[in-house]
């Protein structure tokens, strides 16, 4: 393949992506047809909706460069490939917020804290929750293989093993936190919200780097992922020990975060960043 042939190659794919970027903005207000977007970010300066809006855009881009990332079978194939796997990472990002919603963050009202009360602890993990999924549809459409009836079964069934793993890490991080993060996060407590958004980012990266092995069976998929999360999750409650010791000497976590009149978001940031950059590096060590 000449220059050319490859410079025009590139400027198609790169076509094929902002309108796939197009077709998850239209999706997006088919799933939430009583936002007006618009009013939201311009006219109420809604930074609650801004920050659960661009977590759903780089979810979005996550799940579409599942869809452009491997090797090349040519261009007609490979836009067939990215219409098909775009379409489906569209949708099933969708999915997932809405379930995630219901599930995750089931205590409350998700539309009501963030629409009315412009509540950003609430955006911050709703947005924080479209990259963890982006991230694991990235795990699941990339790998290569697939198991009994073909790739796109396999796809769906990493993605919702991965949703089921983000659920359990919800739990698992709740439980680890002396507080009940979705009392705090309700009352407009945005640093409980950057920690908790860091890990479940934190978990997803593992889940992603696990679904991204080629497909070999269920049982070595399913024991990569198991190490793989297993490890993270075990990892969640040192990470905070070493926030608490080393990153911020001195000083207590959980007085930082809910026991002052203005939660520390700092703090929080310093928290959430020792899970992500946590995770990294055990991927990186696996």
């Amino acid at each position: 393949m000449s220059i050319l042939d490859g410079l025009l190659a590139t400027l198609v794919y790169l076509v094929a992506a902002f309108f796939l970027f197009f077709i998850g903005k239209v999706v997006y207000q088919l799933f939430h047809p009583k936002v007006k977007v618009s009013h939201e970010l311009v006219v109420n300066d809604n930074f609650a909706f801004s920050l659960a809006y661009v977590g759903y855009f780089i979810g979005l881009l996550l799940a579409i460069g599942s869809a452009l990332m491997g090797e090349s079978e040519g261009l007609v194939n490979d836009l067939i490939d990215i219409a098909i796997y775009g379409a489906l990472s569209i949708i099933l990002l969708n999915l997932s917020i809405l379930i995630n919603d219901k599930l995750i963050l089931r205590h409350f009202s998700v539309k009501k804290e963030i629409l009315e009360d412009r509540n950003n602890g609430t955006g911050v993990v709703e947005g924080a929750m479209a990259v963890a999924t982006g991230l694991i549809i990235l795990g699941a459409i990339h790998g290569e293989g697939h198991g009994q009836g073909g790739p796109i079964v396999t796809a769906l069934a990493y993605w919702g093993l991965g949703q089921v793993l983000l659920f359990i890490t919800a739990l698992v991080y709740n439980a680890i936190t002396p507080y009940n993060i979705h009392e705090h996060i309700e009352k407009d407590n945005v640093a409980v919200g950057i920690g908790f958004a860091g890990a479940l980012i934190a978990i997803a990266n593992l889940i992603r780097y696990a679904l991204m092995h080629d497909f070999e069976s269920w049982i070595i998929t399913l024991e990569d992922v198991g190490i793989d999360v297993g490890i993270g999750l075990l990892f969640l409650p040192l990470a905070r020990l070493l926030t608490d010791k080393i990153l911020l000497p001195g000083q207590n976590l959980t007085d930082e975060i809910i026991n002052q009149e203005n939660p520390n978001c700092g703090a929080a940031l310093v928290e959430a960043f020792a899970y992500i950059g946590g995770s990294v590096l055990i991927a990186w060590s696996l």
